[in-house]
């Protein structure tokens, strides 16, 4: 018996939000990762006190849906995730890959809408791992980047350079998901790489809430000036 394996596209629209507050002046752009099992919808009341920054917020959603095994939600509310990980590096650097094509494709989406002065990526969670891939692939695009409760996989981008990129890395000592001592090894490198990186541990666990989005809100508040 022979066998061959084919493999076809498909395709599917992935909703998001945009949206503006402040004067009508040139403004900085905002990037929302959410994190696994969450959705847009979800995000968007988490971070509600850094959508009061007068800027352009772009408030994405993970293209992968998980399955609601209860069955007590519609598919427009199911969590979503970023990319697809099963401990093979290469697969996971491809899955990211993917998912940082998506988010150019939403940017150049409202950038007939928009002229920013800066863009700035917030990544929680697995959005986080997904932001810092996305910032340290993309460096002519990301001009700050804030990841909480996430690791950024500098040894992917070993011997680039980036001088011109703000980061600020938050963790909680209580986060039992992702080790305050691995992102801290990860800021480390990446202040070897030329960044100019903030780390701050928190009295808080890996869950995110408003200890974390008033921090990233005051480093915002001064960056954005």
């Amino acid at each position: 018996m022979h066998e061959k394996r084919f493999f076809v596209p498909f395709t599917q629209n992935i909703p998001f939000k945009f949206k503006t507050t402040g004067d009508n002046k040139q403004k900085s752009l905002i990037v929302y990762l959410h994190g696994y099992k969450q959705n847009m919808n979800i995000f968007e009341k988490k971070i509600s006190n850094l959508l009061e920054l007068p800027a352009d917020h772009l408030i994405l959603q993970g293209p992968y849906p998980i399955y609601d095994e209860r069955g007590k939600r519609k598919v427009k509310d199911w969590g979503r995730a970023w990319y697809l990980y099963d401990g093979g590096q290469e697969q996971f650097k491809r899955s990211m890959e993917k998912s940082a094509a998506f988010i150019d494709e939403a940017i150049n989406k409202i950038t007939d809408s928009v002229s920013d002065l800066s863009i700035t990526i917030f990544g929680y969670s697995m959005g986080g791992y997904l932001a810092g891939y996305y910032a340290l692939s993309r460096p002519k695009t990301v001009d700050n980047l804030i990841v909480t409760g996430g690791r950024i996989k500098t040894e992917w981008f070993s011997g680039k350079n980036y001088e011109s990129l703000n980061t600020l890395v938050l963790h909680g000592l209580q986060d039992k998901s992702v080790q305050a001592g691995a992102a801290e090894k990860s800021v480390q490198a990446l202040q070897k790489m030329g960044a100019s990186v903030t780390f701050r541990t928190l009295k808080a666990g890996h869950r995110l809430n408003e200890t974390y989005t008033a921090e990233a809100k005051r480093w915002l508040s001064s960056v954005l000036k």
